[in-house]
């Protein structure tokens, strides 16, 4: 950074709309003992920040007042604090961070919270993987998806679902997706029955699976966990990342990213992604001035994979390309 230039980070200062995010000026954070300060390359968005900004979740997030956004992102370390002993200044490094203060040009975060980017993984993905990763882990662990079981996932192409479905199929599940049309050829391509959403889902669903269906995942919300009991899924057996309300009515559980937050479920899921084993697609790569339009298009909630802010210039930016 240029001396006397102050780095950028989005800020809220009330909740509502996306009118409500602002990028502004901050001190350049400073790193306490076991911390680290991050460079950031990118930084992912999720549907879950849309709800904290809009007020929907202050009674299980309460937060004080100008507070930032973003969970996910990856980078180049750029101080160290006392005490850290497994990164050095320089190190390639993706994370996150519970102050939600990741979409920011340098964020600190605790040591403990990182870990080394595999050299073949894009900066892209590695800054947006944290959430989804550790929610599509708990969600097909507390189904006990297994080999042998049909598996039905709703939301199966979002930035959950396309890695939900890959690591549920990992586990020797059959697994039908429920998505768009649009998003079929994607799910074919990772080993997926697709089945479009909409009127006439149950019928559908009984016809592909005539012997029924062993587990639910539920990534959308709306009545899909109405629908899985109703097809006969057991409760024990249906997990929903977004339908509280259902849940209490029906006893089912609600594991998401808490349940598997860790440093050892990011780093295996980030190598699995370098690797090639499983793919994680992205629907748009936006420069950090173009926030706003980056939450736009996720409200929207037709993306593949996921939707990712940019923090170097130098960063060939993508906007509206889907890539894997």
């Amino acid at each position: 950074m240029k001396p006397g230039k102050m780095p950028k980070a989005v800020r809220l200062t009330a909740y509502g709309g996306i009118d409500q995010l602002h990028i502004v000026d901050v001190a350049m954070p400073e790193p306490k003992r076991n911390e680290v300060v991050v460079r950031v390359v990118s930084s992912g968005t999720n549907p879950g920040e849309i709800a904290i900004r809009e007020g929907h979740l202050k009674e299980m997030f309460p937060m004080d007042f100008p507070f930032g956004q973003g969970t996910d992102f990856a980078g180049r370390i750029s101080s160290v604090g006392s005490g850290v002993t497994t990164f050095a200044i320089g190190d390639e490094v993706l994370g996150w961070s519970e102050q939600r203060s990741a979409q920011a040009e340098y964020v600190v975060s605790e040591a403990s919270h990182l870990v080394a980017k595999p050299p073949s993984l894009d900066w892209f993905r590695a800054g947006s993987l944290f959430v989804v990763a550790t929610t599509a882990v708990a969600a097909v662990r507390a189904v006990s998806a297994k080999a042998g079981d049909v598996v039905a996932i709703s939301g199966a192409a979002g930035g959950v679902g396309s890695l939900a479905v890959q690591l549920a199929r990992r586990a020797g599940a059959r697994v039908i997706g429920m998505a768009s049309d649009d998003n079929a050829a994607f799910l074919a391509s990772v080993g997926v029955e697709h089945v479009a959403y909409g009127d006439g889902l149950e019928r559908r669903l009984r016809a592909v699976a005539p012997e029924g269906i062993d587990a639910f995942i539920d990534l959308f919300g709306g009545g899909y966990v109405d629908l899985a009991v109703k097809l006969g899924v057991s409760t024990e057996r249906i997990d929903t990342i977004i339908d509280f309300a259902a849940a209490e009515k029906h006893g089912v559980k609600t594991d998401g990213s808490a349940q598997a937050a860790s440093p050892a479920t990011l780093a295996d899921v980030a190598n699995l992604i370098a690797w090639g084993e499983i793919v994680m697609p992205l629907t748009a790569i936006y420069p950090f001035s173009l926030l706003h339009d980056a939450y736009a298009e996720l409200a929207r909630r037709k993306t593949r994979g996921k939707i990712v802010l940019a923090f170097e210039e130098s960063v060939k930016v993508r906007i509206g390309a889907t890539s894997m």
